[in-house]
Parts: structure tokens; sequence; C-alpha cells
């Protein structure tokens, strides 16, 4: 999407009409009135068909009052939506994109933050905003292979919690399945109740247990490098580097960006351009780039390390309530009933 806006802007569409030709439908949702005037001859054939069409529907009405709703449209519609009103309306585009993104939340809403808060930096400084967002999309791409990356490498650990929480259920139905009363034992006696209690307690454990390594193994930062890739375009605006960073700072607030350490990265990185005398956008490119790449290189190992950590809830929490649900109360069954034939 940023790549398109991109686009738009560098053939010489306005920011404001940018977004109204994403927007799916018509970009001219106000009617003909909202459109560019067009010939008698034009406007004859479209008032005919206008009225057609109305004719038509107005005679459908009551045949179609029994049809499902229209489906809601998708959050990037939405999103895209907003910002095209508001630049109709001649309102901030990039708040109108803040609002909604906030409503979505995610890694997706965090995209569409960074996606604002880009637009207000670059329309602060001056930049221009189609090489920006162009660039912007570049590290948008990243960090969306990043993600897709990360969520391969725990698709298998996730699904492997998963499944072992099945377990002690796969137990049950085994002794039910060899002709034994295992279920009547589980809950019909006081020590299956015991090892019911037990067994439970141990699996709401494991569930727990589990969904923290998880999540402990998922990306911490949503959009690392963002925050340098936002410095690299107050900086191409061509001014200070104190009102570059001011702009990003209060971007960054306003639009809840998280920022790690990244304020020391910049410190290093500013401090390197004047040592050499080089350009700081590229240094500070570079360096986001970097960071995504080493953020991707955490996230595998993360991912590598979590089907090792992921035996210890097994054999601490899951094994121990397959004992006392699956096999404990055959081994009382099966007790039982020898008793009994002698």
């Amino acid at each position: 999407m940023t790549q398109r806006i991109a686009v738009l802007l560098a053939a010489g569409v306005s920011p404001a009409s940018a977004w109204a030709y994403l927007e799916p439908g018509d970009p001219y949702p106000g009617g003909e009135e909202s459109r560019p005037p067009t010939s008698g001859l034009a406007f004859a054939s479209n008032l005919l068909s206008n009225l057609a069409s109305n004719r038509a529907s107005k005679s459908k009405s009551k045949s179609k009052s029994w049809s499902t709703p229209p489906p809601q449209p998708s959050p990037a519609s939405r999103i895209i939506r907003a910002a095209a009103d508001a630049g109709r309306r001649g309102d901030n585009i990039a708040d109108a994109v803040a609002v909604e993104a906030r409503a979505l939340g995610g890694q997706i809403g965090a995209a569409w933050l960074g996606l604002a808060a880009a637009w207000q930096v670059a329309t602060q400084a001056g930049a221009p905003l189609a090489g920006c967002l162009r660039q912007l999309a570049s590290s948008f791409r990243q960090l969306g292979e990043l993600h897709a990356d990360l969520a391969v490498a725990l698709a298998g650990p996730s699904a492997t919690a998963r499944m072992v929480a099945f377990l002690p259920v796969v137990g049950v139905l085994f002794g039910s399945l060899l002709g034994f009363n295992t279920l009547q034992t589980l809950f019909l006696t006081a020590p299956g109740w015991a090892c019911l209690a037990v067994g439970t307690a141990l699996m709401l454990a494991a569930d727990q247990w589990n969904r923290r390594l998880v999540h402990s193994a998922r990306a911490r930062d949503p959009t690392p490098g963002l925050e340098l890739d936002l410095t690299a375009i107050a900086m191409t605006g061509g001014g200070s580097v104190d009102r570059a960073r001011a702009l990003v700072d209060t971007a960054a607030q306003r639009f809840a960006l998280h920022r790690a350490d990244s304020a020391a990265t910049i410190d290093r990185v500013l401090a390197l351009s004047v040592r050499a005398g080089v350009p700081a956008a590229e240094l500070l490119r570079s360096e986001a780039d970097q960071l995504r790449r080493q953020a991707r290189s955490d996230g595998q190992h993360r991912a590598a390390t979590l089907a090792v950590t992921l035996m210890i809830p097994l054999g601490v929490c899951v094994l121990p309530a397959f004992m006392l649900i699956g096999v404990l109360p055959l081994l009382m069954t099966v007790l039982s009933s020898t008793v009994l034939v002698f």
C-alpha cells in the first residue's frame, strides 16, 4: 500500500487525492457533483444511465429486502477511506490513519501507525513524500518478511504445545476402548476425583506455561529500525539535526511508536556522520536495515530455542497429568476388577 501511494505521488497526484484513488469503489463518493465537469453529451448519457439504474433498483428493492447484508470492509479499506475523507475535508491525514490504526492494533496496526508517523514527519520537515514513502515501503517489506519468517518458525512449536494438551483425554479414551470403565473410576470415586483435580491443575499450569513461552519467543519490537527511518526522512527535508530529532520525538509520542534503545543508536550514527563527513540519512537507513536483519536472526534463534524449552512443561506438567488422568484410573479399574474376580 505504501508503495502504491509513493507511485501515485511520484506521478504528480496530490497527497489528498492519492488516498481517494486507493479507496475501493468510486474515488468520487460524493456523486456526480464531486466529479470533474464533462461534456454535454457525456452528461446527458450519465444522467439517463443514472435514472435507469435508480428505477431498476427501486423496482427490485422489495424483492431483495431479505438478502444478506453487504460484507464489512477490511481494516485496510477502513483506514484508506478515513484518510481519503480527511484529505477531502482538508484535515490531518496522519491523524485519521492513526485513529483507525489504534483501533486495529497488533502488528498491522503498528505498521499503519509507522506510516502515519512517516507522513507527519515528511510533511512537517518538507521532505519529498514520494521518495520517502518509496524507501519506507522497502522497510515495511522487510518487516513483513521478518514477521512471516518468525510465524513459520513458531508454527511447529506452537502446534506441539497444543497437541500435547490432549494427551490425558487420549489416555481416558484409550482405557474406555479397551473395555475398562475408567470414566466411572475417574468421576465417581474419591481417588478418581483426586486424580482429576490434580491432573486438571497440572494441565492448566502447562497451558499457561506454554503460552508464556510462545509469547516470549515472538517479536519484541513490531517495527525495528522505524525511528531511524523517520530520522532519515526528517533529515531529507534539509533541516538541522536538532529539528529532525524533535520532529521524530514528537511523532513517536503522538503515534505511540515502540522506541526501544533507538535514541542511543541514532546518537552513534550521527556522531559517525559528523566524523566522516558523510550524509546522515543513508547511514541511518543502513543501520535500520541492520536492525531488521538482527531482529530476524534473533527471532529465528528464539523459535529454535522454543522447540527445546517446550519440553520442560511437557515433562513437569503434561506427562504427570497424563499419568493421573489417563493411566492411574485405568490401573485402579484393572486392580478393582481383579480383586472382584478373586
